[in-house]
């Protein structure tokens, strides 16, 4: 028995954008690791790559990703 099963049809209502076509679909047309979603109406799905962006922007730019604290200024460990 799966542990997963593969939906084929997509719920009304779920919106998702292809990453492999670069378009918003509704309900799960392509595979998961090909997709965003899902999204509340088709205008989110539109600016999911947008919302990506921004999302690694900010990571990027998050100072607790980043310690610096470890390092001299030299880029060698401290004891």
């Amino acid at each position: 028995m799966a542990l997963f099963k593969k939906r084929t049809v997509g719920k009304p209502g779920e919106w998702y954008y292809c990453l492999e076509h670069k378009k918003v679909e509704e309900g799960p047309d392509c595979p998961g690791k090909d997709r965003f979603g899902p999204y509340a109406s088709p205008q989110e799905a539109q600016h999911a790559m947008e919302l990506a962006a921004e999302r690694n922007l900010e990571w990027e730019n998050d100072p607790r990703w980043h310690d610096s604290s470890k390092t001299d200024s030299g880029g060698a460990e401290e004891d």
